[in-house]
């Protein structure tokens, strides 16, 4: 029985809510154009928006692009960059560790100014709610899995859990059995990390698909035409 619920968590259910975020976010787009994008609320309580954007934002896209870094490259490349399993579990450490304290510190400030401020919590959608307390449950587990990992410095959690998340990208039959003696709490980060995939396409996280990179490279200037008056 154990076997089959680690099966199905870690080797269906990744396929299973990587697909939803897919073609729902697909699908969104399609029916939804000006949907794409995320409520505001800044007139009210500005300043605790601002603070807990700003630090839940920085943190969170630091996170998402050293999991993306530290999970999906291959072990064989930190070994040819003379990076040892110990070096890189303390990287993660450090940066995780403090990407999340920021994050989650953010995270709080958004949830008290949503959660006690009478005006945005009339404002504030069901999914809204769920996705913003979601996010501080994962970045907590992130947090704490890291007592964990420190008891681990030998990179043995570390490398399960790459084994995994680069086993689900190849396909690989095997990917679940890599996470199968993982600690608990890796477990719950990982089910519910997948979670928030799967309801993404349905929730305001669309907007980060929508963020607007291309003006890093847009021509500082901007032509500006006028309309000559009819003679």
């Amino acid at each position: 029985m154990a076997d089959f619920f680690n099966t199905l968590l870690f080797g269906i259910y990744p396929y299973i809510a990587l697909a939803v975020l897919a073609v729902g976010s697909v699908i969104r787009y399609d029916r939804e154009p000006y949907g794409w994008r995320s409520g505001s609320s800044q007139l009210l309580r500005r300043r605790q928006l601002v603070w807990g954007s700003v630090l839940f934002h920085v943190g969170v896209l630091t996170i998402f692009g050293g999991h993306l870094v530290g999970l999906l490259t291959p072990l064989v490349v930190w070994d040819a960059l003379g990076v040892s399993h110990t070096a890189k579990q303390w990287i993660a450490i450090l940066l995780g560790g403090g990407a999340g304290i920021l994050a989650i510190i953010g995270a709080t400030l958004l949830i008290h100014r949503r959660f006690f401020d009478a005006r945005i919590r009339q404002s504030s959608s069901f999914s809204d709610n769920l996705v913003i307390v979601l996010l501080w449950l994962q970045l907590a587990l992130g947090l704490y899995s890291i007592t964990v990992s420190l008891r681990h410095l030998d990179g043995s959690e570390m490398v399960a859990l790459m084994s995994w998340a680069q086993g689900i990208f190849t396909f690989d039959p095997a990917a679940a059995s890599y996470v199968a003696d993982a600690d608990l709490v890796f477990k719950l980060h990982i089910t519910l990390g997948l979670t928030l995939f799967l309801i993404f396409p349905f929730t305001r996280l669309v907007h980060m698909l929508s963020v607007p990179v291309r003006y890093l490279w847009r021509p500082g200037y901007q032509i500006v035409r006028t309309k000559k008056p009819a003679e």
